[in-house]
C-alpha cells in the first residue's frame, strides 16, 4: 500500500475541506494523538466517514468486529502488548499473511511493528475504534482464561483432589490488569474474568455450577449473556479464589455467604459485592459490581425529565413525610434514592441512612449497615435513629409491617422518609402497605408520594432508524390502528457491539399524594376508586405505560424493549 497522508486523502476525498484540515493540525499540536483521533473527538469528522474515505481512497477492507469470531489462538501470533498499544488486532493467518484490524490504516508504525514482530507479511484492515477495543479485551481475556484453566487442570491431576490448597493466593493485590507471569493461574483467570465484566460493562457475575462444569454469565443492560465455560475439575479453585476475595471462608460450602471487595481496572473503582448459595452442584456465585468512579448519582443521570423531574422536585421540598420508591428487583430504585439523598444532602440536616448493605459511601451522611445477626434490623435501626435528632432518614427497604409503622409514625412527627417497597405500580403501593399492617390512617397521613419505576435499554444512537408501527403493534399499545406514530429500533453496529442497545434509563410513575387521594386512602378505598380519581384529566397523572411510550416516540428506547420490561397491567 502506497504511503499518503490521511490529511491528504481525506480532502481528496471531499470529506473535509483545506479549512477544516488546517483547524484539524492545529488542534493536533501537542495532542501527541493521530489526525484521525483529533478530527472525530472534535466533531469534524465521523468515525463512519472516515472508514468510508479509507475504503474508497485506498481500498482498504471493513471489518465488522461485532459480527466475526476471532479464533482464540490468533492471541498467539501477535503479543497482547502490541496490540493494546497500536489498538491492532490479529483477525485471521493465511498462509504468511496476517491480517489485523485496525483503526488507522494510515499507522505505519503499527504496521512495522506488527511486521517486525510477527515476521509475517501484514494485511491491514479497518475497524472502528470501539470494536478494536472490545476485540483486543475478549481475545487476549479468552486466550490467557483458556492457558489459565489448562495450567489448572495440570495441576490438578499431579495434585490430586487438593489442586486448589497447591494455589497460593496471598501475594495478589487486587488491581487487574497487572498480572505477572508467575502469577497462580487460578488468579489469571478470575481476573481475567473479571476484566471482561468491566470492558462489558456487566451489572452482575454469575458463576453457576451444573452436571457438566462451571457456567459463567454476565447480565449486561438488565439481560443474561453466557459469557464462557470453566471444566468441572477446576470449578472449585474458581470459586474459593473469589471467596477469599470477598473474605469468605473457602472451608464452609454448606450455608450461604455474603463478602465484598475493590478491585482498580483502567482507572475505575469498582466495589464487588459477592453472594454464595449451595446448590446440588457447588455453590452458586453472584458478584455485583458497583462503578464507584462515577461519582455523584443525580436526578438527571437516573433519566428524570420533563414534567416527571417537575414532580420529583416537589416531592423533595417537602418538609416531612414519606416517600417512597417501587418497583422489582433490578428496577434502579437504590440508584434514584441515592440521587435524593445526594440532593438533600446539605450542611443544615442531619441525614441518617440504614441500608442492607451500604452500596456507596457519601461524605456528610450517616450510613448505618444492617446486621440481622446481631439483632440490628431495620425496624431497630429505625427506632435507634429517631432518638439521633435526625432531620431526613432513608431506609434502604420496608420489608415488614412493624417498619412501616415505625416510619410512617416518624413522618408524621416531622421527619422525612425516603424508604423502597416491592409492588409492581405506583398505586399497588397503597395495597401493599395495608397489606403489611398499617393503618389506613397512618398511610394517609404520612405518605406524601409514590415513584414507580423500571430500567429499559437504551437504542443506540449510532444505528437507530425510524420505522412506522403495524397495526397489530398499534392495538398493543391502546392506539387506534390508523395512528400516525413514528417508532424506532436498533440495527446493531459495532458500537453496541450489534445488540442495537447501549446503555439504560429508567420509565417513571410519579403519584404525589394530594387531598383528594388521601381523603381516599382514609375512607379505605379501594384501587379502583383511587385510580379512577386518577384518571381525572385534572390530575395530571401519567401512568408508566403513557412514559414508556412517549420515550418510543422520542426514540430513546423500542417496542420490544418496553413489552420485554414493562407488563401489561403495570
Amino acid at each position: 500500500m502506497a504511503y499518503k497522508r490521511l490529511g491528504d486523502l481525506l480532502t481528496a476525498a471531499g470529506v473535509i475541506s483545506d479549512e477544516e484540515l488546517k483547524r484539524g493540525l492545529e488542534l493536533q499540536k501537542g495532542s501527541k494523538e493521530r489526525l484521525g483521533t483529533v478530527l472525530i473527538k472534535n466533531n469534524i469528522i465521523t468515525e463512519q466517514e472516515l472508514i468510508e474515505a479509507l475504503q474508497m481512497q485506498l481500498g482498504i477492507e471493513y471489518i465488522d468486529l461485532t459480527k466475526v469470531s476471532i479464533p482464540t489462538e490468533m492471541a498467539q501470533a501477535l503479543p497482547k502488548n502490541i496490540a493494546v498499544q497500536y489498538q491492532i488486532v490479529p483477525v485471521k493467518l493465511v498462509k504468511d499473511v496476517l491480517y489485523l484490524a485496525m483503526s488507522d490504516p494510515l499507522n505505519f508504525y503499527a504496521i512495522e511493528e506488527a511486521k517486525r514482530a510477527t515476521r509475517r507479511r501484514i494485511h491491514p484492515m479497518v475497524a472502528t475504534a470501539a470494536g478494536i477495543d472490545r476485540s483486543i479485551q475478549v481475545l487476549y481475556s479468552n486466550e490467557g482464561a483458556a492457558k489459565a484453566i489448562e495450567e489448572m487442570k495440570r495441576e490438578a491431576a499431579a495434585n490430586g483432589d487438593d489442586a486448589q490448597s497447591s494455589t497460593d493466593y496471598s501475594f495478589v493485590t487486587n488491581k487487574l490488569g497487572d498480572d505477572a507471569a508467575n502469577s497462580a493461574p487460578t488468579i489469571r483467570l478470575v481476573n481475567s474474568m473479571l476484566e471482561r465484566a468491566i470492558t462489558e460493562r456487566a451489572s452482575d457475575i454469575h458463576m453457576e455450577p451444573r452436571e457438566a462444569g462451571l457456567v459463567i454469565r454476565m447480565r449486561i443492560d438488565g439481560v443474561m449473556r453466557q459469557i464462557m465455560n470453566v471444566p468441572k475439575d477446576v470449578q472449585s479453585s474458581v470459586i474459593s479464589r473469589v471467596k477469599i476475595m470477598a473474605g469468605m471462608d473457602i472451608a464452609e460450602h454448606r450455608v450461604p455467604q455474603d463478602g465484598r471487595f475493590n478491585v482498580s481496572v483502567k482507572d475505575k473503582d469498582i466495589d464487588m459485592r459477592v453472594s454464595t448459595l449451595p446448590t446440588v452442584f457447588g455453590e452458586k456465585t453472584v458478584l455485583r459490581l458497583l462503578d464507584k468512579s462515577n461519582g455523584r448519582v443525580t436526578k438527571e443521570a437516573v433519566g428524570l425529565t420533563g414534567a416527571d423531574l417537575e414532580k420529583y422536585d416537589e416531592m423533595l421540598k417537602l418538609r416531612s413525610g414519606v416517600i417512597l420508591l417501587v418497583g422489582p428487583t433490578g428496577s434502579g430504585k437504590t440508584t434514584t434514592m441515592y440521587a435524593m439523598i445526594n440532593q438533600l444532602n446539605t450542611e443544615d440536616v442531619n441525614l441518617v441512612t440504614l441500608e442492607d448493605p451500604v452500596e456507596y459511601n457519601i461524605d456528610g451522611i450517616n450510613q448505618v449497615q444492617i446486621n440481622d445477626k446481631v439483632g440490628m434490623t431495620f425496624a431497630g435501626g429505625l427506632r435507634a435513629i429517631l432518638r439521633q435528632d435526625p432531620d431526613i432518614i432513608a431506609v434502604g427497604e420496608i420489608r415488614d409491617g412493624e417498619t412501616a409503622d415505625i416510619a410512617m409514625r416518624a413522618a408524621i412527627t416531622g421527619h422525612i422518609v425516603l424508604s423502597t417497597i416491592h409492588t409492581n405500580d405506583a398505586v399497588g403501593t397503597i395495597d401493599r402497605l395495608r397489606d403489611i399492617g398499617c393503618e389506613p390512617y397512618l398511610i394517609a397521613g404520612a405518605l406524601r408520594g409514590v415513584i414507580s419505576q423500571r430500567l429499559v435499554r437504551r437504542i443506540c444512537p449510532d444505528c437507530k432508524r425510524s420505522y412506522k408501527p403495524s397495526a397489530e403493534e398499534l392495538r398493543e399499545f391502546g392506539l387506534p390502528e390508523d395512528a400516525d406514530e413514528t417508532w424506532y429500533r436498533g440495527t446493531g453496529c459495532p458500537n453496541c457491539y450489534d445488540r442495537g442497545y447501549r446503555g439504560r434509563t429508567a420509565v417513571f410513575e410519579m403519584l404525589p399524594i394530594d387531598r383528594r387521594v388521601r381523603a381516599l386512602i382514609y375512607g379505605h378505598a379501594d384501587r379502583t376508586a383511587i385510580e379512577e380519581e386518577l384518571r381525572r384529566p385534572e390530575n395530571g397523572f401519567v401512568s408508566m405505560n403513557q412514559n414508556a411510550l412517549r420515550l418510543m416516540r422520542e426514540g430513546i428506547t423500542s417496542a420490544e424493549e418496553v413489552r420485554r420490561v414493562i407488563n401489561e397491567d403495570d
